[in-house]
């Protein structure tokens, strides 16, 4: 039987300083974070215990401020490092430079560091657009890794997929002419195309 009002309220905690560190030390047990993200996180506990409890949300903001300014300090958080390992994370699983760019500021974290995360993983080598959409193509099997009757009938369809992604129209017809897997595998790895 789903909880009454009452009941509800009754099962959400006032946002005091120490409920919302703990939920903030709790949270980054489980997950790697920004702060921007974090601070959301926060916001959401504070603005529900308002509505609940009848707090203030100021006074709840100056509390998050104050934990997320405090988490920074001691290394807690550190936006620049998560902002590297989510653009690798994501650049392995095939996400374009677009993409990574829009998750990462959905997560809270800031242009100059997003920037800097995606300019790092340009100069790295494998890391490149070209290895994101290989990758992405072996992970959805499209292309290459689709039967040779599937291909043609799929091919729009494969097309508009790395579109999505945020692949140029160039890159996706490159990548989905490729003859078989092991030509995708070569290009992958950075052999030149006359070779795959």
């Amino acid at each position: 039987m789903p909880k009454t009002d009452a009941q509800h309220r009754r099962g959400l905690k006032r946002a005091t300083a120490a409920h919302l560190e703990n939920a903030a030390l709790h949270y980054l047990e489980r997950f790697a974070t920004s702060s921007g993200n974090l601070r959301r996180v926060l916001m959401r506990k504070v603005a529900r215990s308002a509505e609940a409890h009848g707090t203030d949300p100021a006074e709840g903001q100056q509390l998050v401020d104050d934990i997320v300014a405090r988490f920074l300090r001691a290394g807690l958080l550190d936006d620049r490092a998560y902002a590297a390992q989510q653009a690798a994370s994501l650049r392995r699983r095939g996400a374009s430079r677009f993409g990574i760019r829009g998750k990462l500021a959905l997560k809270g974290v800031t242009g100059e560091l997003i920037d800097a995360a995606v300019g790092a993983l340009d100069a790295e080598p494998g890391e490149s657009e070209i290895a994101a959409a290989c990758a992405l193509v072996r992970r959805r099997r499209l292309g290459p890794c689709r039967t040779p009757e599937q291909r043609n009938a799929f091919r729009q369809k494969d097309l508009a997929a790395l579109a999505r992604a945020g692949f140029g129209l160039g890159l996706a017809r490159r990548v989905l002419a490729l003859p078989d897997v092991d030509a995708l595998a070569a290009l992958e790895r950075g052999e030149p195309e006359d070779l795959c």
